[in-house]
């Protein structure tokens, strides 16, 4: 026997769904464990962070709400290289989406080494289409681990950016 509103069950259905679905994720084969609001993807690719070395950057993101969440990770040769490396890391960043910091302020999640270069960035920049974009990124490191964890979106939240950055934690 059909249901006599169809249409009505999927509305309630779609109304229960939350826009962000948080869920904590390994950030394998690193210590590193993050909260997400949707299933990621992975992604890997090698970049120019330090001058004259290529290192191979992993990336673990999504989108939901409007927004993109990501957390990237690459292995350097030696511990003494992560303060300019998350340096660099930041200002190529910034550079890349024609962005200026709006804040910074120091970010060490827990178990992260205590780098001065540890830390979160609020800047505003330009998507390639010319469109606006909000950025939250937090740059830290671990053994020989340089981190980012960043969003994007047209207007960054306390609902999306809150639970991105507590939830970063090393085992």
């Amino acid at each position: 026997m059909p249901r006599p509103y169809p249409a009505l069950a999927l509305l309630a259905v779609a109304a229960c769904t939350p826009t962000f679905n948080w869920r904590e994720v390994s950030v394998a084969p690193t210590p590193l464990k993050a909260v997400l609001p949707c299933k990621p993807d992975k992604a890997e690719r090698r970049l120019e962070i330090t001058p004259g070395r290529e290192v191979v950057v992993h990336a673990l993101g999504c989108e939901a709400g409007h927004a993109t969440f990501v957390v990237l990770y690459a292995e350097l040769p030696q511990a003494g290289e992560l303060g300019e490396t998350l340096a660099r890391w930041k200002g190529a960043n910034l550079a890349a989406s024609k962005a200026k910091a709006q804040s910074e302020t120091p970010f060490q999640p827990a178990g992260a080494l205590g780098l001065p270069q540890s830390v979160q960035v609020r800047a505003e920049g330009q998507r390639s289409d010319g469109s606006v974009v909000q950025s939250q990124s937090a740059y830290f490191a671990r053994g020989t681990q340089a981190f980012q964890a960043v969003i994007y979106a047209p207007r960054i939240t306390a609902e999306m950016s809150e639970p991105f950055f507590a939830g970063l934690r090393f085992e």
